[in-house]
């Protein structure tokens, strides 16, 4: 069976497990959030007893095995410092990433959202803890990407005999080069992403083109351009892919609501190439789907997660 954080990490997210709903007594769950303490802070952030015991439900819907406090407390430790490496390479997942995964979930276990969220409340789990969960593990293999880029990548010799061994032709993919426009919402003003979306919306009726971006951002009040570089179809990140599919070149992309802010992508080019760097990413994107292949452990995950470790702060409570 698919592990089930390998299996919300995945790219299609195919939840690999079912979940069973346990009977859990309502005054225990009231007692464990009345003693709520906290046992741990990671760089200034802190994990208390009552995150543990969620994650603890949590476990006992996925049949772990071993002692599930200590179990608990180091997976709460683990994701708190994937979240600083995530925020540190700015590739945190959009809200309605995590809302379609949970959709998902409940598709995959044949429940609808209500069944769904009924039994993550009665396991003590709660739907906004589950959410955390799928929001870290779908945005950490983007943060190793980030910080590694293509250290995996297919040598030529490799893409040669794979072509080779299939008897296909050397793939096609689309090769974009894209800048993203950013309407900002600090932190302290989620309350106004709605409106700052529907901003976003009216100005991609003015936008320029890529070349005119940033002086286009100027004349509004907190925006700003990143540039996001060039994109192979196939490492599209997966809350963009269909969108930036549909945009035309030199046009943009609808809003989106993200941790940022709201954003639009702008396409500043698109093209149709063949080589090497394009059958490796096919070539990617079809090793990954295959059955077992997201039970592996990537070794530059373990990397970088080793990296935070020894320059965060985590104190033990």
């Amino acid at each position: 069976m698919l592990s089930f954080k390998a299996a919300v990490a995945a790219l299609s997210i195919s939840f690999g497990m079912t979940i069973v709903a346990p009977a859990v007594a309502p005054q225990m769950m009231t007692a464990q959030a009345a003693s709520t303490t906290v046992v741990a802070v990671v760089n200034g952030t802190p994990i208390s007893s009552g995150d543990v015991a969620k994650r603890v439900s949590f476990l006992r819907l996925q049949r772990a095995k071993g002692n599930l406090n200590s179990l608990a407390k180091q997976q709460l430790i683990d994701e708190a410092v994937e979240r600083i490496g995530v925020l540190s390479t700015g590739t945190s997942v959009s809200n309605e990433e995590v809302d379609a995964a949970y959709a998902r979930f409940a598709a995959n276990n044949k429940l609808s959202l209500e069944q769904l969220n009924t039994i993550m409340k009665q396991a003590g789990v709660t739907v906004d803890h589950f959410k955390s969960f799928i929001a870290i593990s779908m945005s950490w293999p983007r943060a190793v990407q980030a910080r590694f880029g293509d250290s995996n990548k297919m040598t030529a010799g490799d893409i040669g005999a794979r072509i080779a061994k299939s008897g296909a032709n050397r793939p096609k993919v689309n090769e974009y080069i894209l800048k993203q426009i950013i309407f900002v919402v600090p932190e302290a003003k989620k309350n106004i992403a709605g409106k700052r979306k529907a901003e976003a919306e009216a100005s991609r009726k003015k936008f320029p083109g890529c070349d005119q971006a940033l002086a286009f951002a100027a004349t509004m009040h907190d925006v700003s351009v990143k540039d996001l570089g060039r994109f192979l179809e196939p490492e599209l990140p997966d809350n963009w892919k269909e969108l930036i599919k549909k945009a035309p070149m030199g046009g943009t992309t609808a809003a989106q609501v993200t941790p940022r802010g709201a954003e639009f992508i702008a396409i500043c080019s698109k093209r149709e190439v063949s080589d090497d760097a394009a059958a490796a990413a096919v070539f990617r994107e079809e090793d990954l789907k295959k059955p077992g292949k997201q039970n592996e452990v990537d070794p530059n995950a373990k990397k970088f997660l080793e990296e935070l470790r020894a320059k965060a702060n985590v104190v033990m409570k």
